[in-house]
Order: structure tokens, then C-alpha cells, then sequence
């Protein structure tokens, strides 16, 4: 477990949530989070020592409600760093998880499509009101379903109607872990399936949004998806633990914690080696949780995007959950409040094995906390209830984090 501080440098410790309470004091430029480096003077050791033993107190809380192992990074806006594990990496082993260690961070691909495909909005290659069937032509179409009708912002934003597969492709997830379904496939499957409404009509996750959206980045650019996520995300910012694995890859590349999943809640097994493939371009990245910040603070500070496309990415609309009515959805990423006040934006996101959630607040600091199971492999998803909480005590412990003083 490392503390990566930098001398000189704001220490994590040191971050304030006076601009969030003041509103305009933490800058958005054009819709850019701004992020300022500021003297530290004199190293702070004991507050740094301070501030690790809460963050490492609130995530052995995980461990106790029930999650084998616990990954946590905060950045600071100036890249300061701070890498928690506590628990298992293995079970049994005694042996805490590597820190920063490789997670399959499901949803968040999300956002680095969106990223791709607001870059090619940028470069002229897509418009984001042009209908999908101008990129697959003919292709999208079934009971309800009108490429035509359906346009690019629809996908980004999960207004399509498009329907959700993701619940008959890894009902078995021991079963999904072994097998490989192309893109093509993901997308004949719901097509079997009706629209759920009319394009434009409301707001309703599904994964097959951005399934459609891989393959039209793949048509635009004749480059599969992997390289694109490669040559304008994870090279550009220097991360070499994010990427998507190649078609038939099981295993992760890096040093990484061990990822249980469960039959029978609470009989956890080891799911680790898996092909991801049920996921691709809407839940396959790999990556680490300060890899995730990196590219977090990258994205929501303008390094990525110019700010109109920033302006874009952030234009919601309403996506209430359990957890946050309050939560609205961009382009392949969503905002809520957090309790200390002000706007945190980012994604989150659940595979066999691994949950992550992750934001930045206003001020331009990163929180990614990974556990190493599903809640819903520790509580039986019939007790609706104790499932809730067993997600709420992680999303607590990232509202609590990024609401450090």
C-alpha cells in the first residue's frame, strides 16, 4: 500500500469542499471542471498519516458488510495521489489486495465510447442528431426498432428504446465466463426482442445502446473499438493498465486481485479469468482505480474533448435511482449530488467479480472504489431491501470520500 505524494504538492488531506458550499468558487469553465495546483509548503505528515487511517477505516467497512477485497485510489487535482487495499486479494490467502491493482470496471467503457464518439463528432465523421441507420444502414431494425428514427444522441443517452439483453446474456454467469458472443451477436439477440418505447420518449439504461454505438465507431473509423480506446484515450494519457481485451482474452494482463461470484449468495467462487465479451463496448474495460481517476479528471477537465462537446456530455436528463433521485444521465455519464453539496460527475459499473463506483466532485478530485464481488452475490436478490444496502455502503463510502475536508 502506497501513499503517492509529490513533494511540494497539495496533499489529498488538503482538499476543500468551500467551492462546492460557495457554488461558482470551483470554477467550470465552458464546462470544464478547472484544476489549480497550489503550494503545499511545509509536508504534512501527520495529517497525511490522518487522513489514510480514515480512508483505510471506511474501506474496511466493505470488508466487514461482506466484500472480500477493496481497491481504493483519491486523487487530488493535482495528481496527488492516495492507493488503498484492504482485505483479501485471494481468499484464504491473509494477503491484502495489490494496490492499484487491474479491476474489470464494467459500465465505465461508457464513458470512454462517449469519449470516442464526441471526438469523431469533432473531427466530422458523426453528427450526434444523424439517425444510426446513416452509419448501419439497415441494420437496426426489428419489432418497434427503426434505425431511422433512432439518432446517435439517443444511444449515448439511453433515450432509444432500444431493449436490455444483459440479463439473458450473464443469467449464468459461471457459464458467460467461458464463453465468447460477438458484437454482432449481442445485437441480433435484442433485436429478437420489442422496443421498449419510441426514441426520444423517455430515459431507460439499456446496454445495447452502446453496442450499437462500438460498431458505429468500428464503421467510421474501419478500426476495431480496442484500438480506438487505445490511440485516443489510454496512449494520449499515458495509461497502461486500461484497455479492452482482445476477442478470446481471459486473463488480465497486470497484477490484480482475485473477482467471486456466487450461485448461492454468499458462496463465493472465484470468476477472475473470464472472457468479457457479453460486455464489449458497454462493459469489457480494464482498467486500475487511478488509471479510472486519470481519465476521469482528463475527460470532465477538457483534455479529451473540446468544451463544446464537454457542454454536450454533460446536457441530461433525468435518470433517478434507489440511491440518488436526483441523478440525471449525459452522454454516457451521470451527475448527482453529493451530500456536502455540489455536482459529482462519472459512472460506475457492475461485472461478475467487480463493482465500481467512481466520480469526480467540482473541484477536480477522483474517487474509484472497487470491491471485488456483486452485491448480489453476497445477498440473495429477492431481499430487495438488504441488496440496497449492500450497494449503498459503497456508494456512501464515495460520497463520504469525495466529501473529505
Amino acid at each position: 500500500m502506497n501513499t503517492n505524494q509529490t513533494p511540494n504538492t497539495v496533499s489529498p488531506r488538503r482538499r476543500t469542499r468551500i467551492a462546492l458550499a460557495a457554488g461558482g468558487a470551483a470554477l467550470l469553465v465552458a464546462g470544464a471542471v478547472t484544476f489549480g495546483i497550489s503550494a503545499r509548503g511545509d509536508a504534512d505528515a501527520d495529517a497525511d498519516a490522518a487522513y489514510r487511517d480514515v480512508l483505510e477505516s471506511r474501506m474496511q467497512e466493505l470488508v466487514t458488510a461482506g466484500y472480500p477485497g477493496v481497491l481504493a485510489s483519491v486523487t487530488a487535482p493535482d495528481g496527488t495521489r492516495t492507493d488503498i487495499a484492504v482485505g483479501e486479494g485471494e481468499l484464504g490467502s491473509g494477503t491484502a489486495p495489490p494496490t492499484d491493482g487491474e479491476v474489470r470496471v464494467g459500465s465505465n467503457t461508457k464513458m470512454a465510447v462517449a469519449t470516442i464518439v464526441l471526438q469523431l463528432v469533432q473531427e466530422g465523421a458523426i453528427a450526434l442528431d444523424e439517425p444510426v441507420d446513416t452509419y448501419l444502414p439497415g441494420l437496426v431494425a426489428g419489432d418497434g426498432i427503426d434505425g431511422t428514427t433512432i439518432t446517435v444522441r439517443d444511444l449515448l443517452q439511453h433515450t432509444s428504446g432500444l431493449p436490455e439483453t444483459a440479463d439473458q446474456v450473464a443469467a449464468d454467469a459461471f457459464g458467460a465466463q467461458e464463453r465468447y458472443i460477438s458484437p454482432r451477436d449481442l445485437l441480433d439477440l435484442a433485436l429478437t426482442m420489442p422496443a421498449d418505447f419510441a426514441p426520444g420518449e423517455r430515459w431507460a439504461y439499456s446496454n445495447t445502446n452502446y453496442h450499437v454505438l462500438g460498431l458505429v465507431i468500428e464503421q467510421v473509423t474501419q478500426r476495431a473499438l480496442a484500438d480506438q480506446i487505445d490511440q485516443r484515450i489510454a496512449e494520449p494519457l499515458g495509461l497502461e493498465h486500461t484497455y479492452l481485451p482482445a476477442p478470446g482474452e481471459r486473463q488480465l494482463r497486470g497484477e490484480h486481485p482475485e473477482g467471486y461470484h456466487a450461485d448461492v449468495p454468499g458462496e463465493l467462487r472465484e470468476i477472475t479469468d473470464m472472457d468479457p465479451s457479453f460486455g464489449w463496448a458497454a462493459g469489457s474495460l480494464v482498467s486500475t482505480p487511478s488509471e479510472l481517476n486519470t481519465f476521469m479528471q482528463a475527460l470532465f477537465g477538457g483534455e479529451l474533448i473540446d468544451d463544446e462537446s464537454l457542454a454536450l456530455l454533460q446536457s441530461t436528463v433525468p435518470a433517478p435511482d434507489p440511491f440518488h433521485p436526483d441523478t440525471a444521465y449525459g452522454l454516457g455519464v451521470q451527475s448527482y449530488e453529493l451530500d456536502c453539496g455540489g455536482l459529482a460527475w462519472g459512472h460506475g459499473g457492475d461485472i461478475p467479480g467487480t463493482q465500481t463506483r467512481n466520480a469526480v466532485a467540482s473541484d477536480g478530485t477522483a474517487v474509484t472504489i472497487a470491491v471485488t464481488a456483486l452485491p448480489w452475490a453476497l445477498v440473495d436478490q429477492a431481499d430487495e431491501e438488504t441488496l440496497l444496502q449492500q450497494y449503498q455502503v459503497v456508494i456512501d463510502a464515495l460520497d463520504e470520500t469525495l466529501c473529505d475536508d
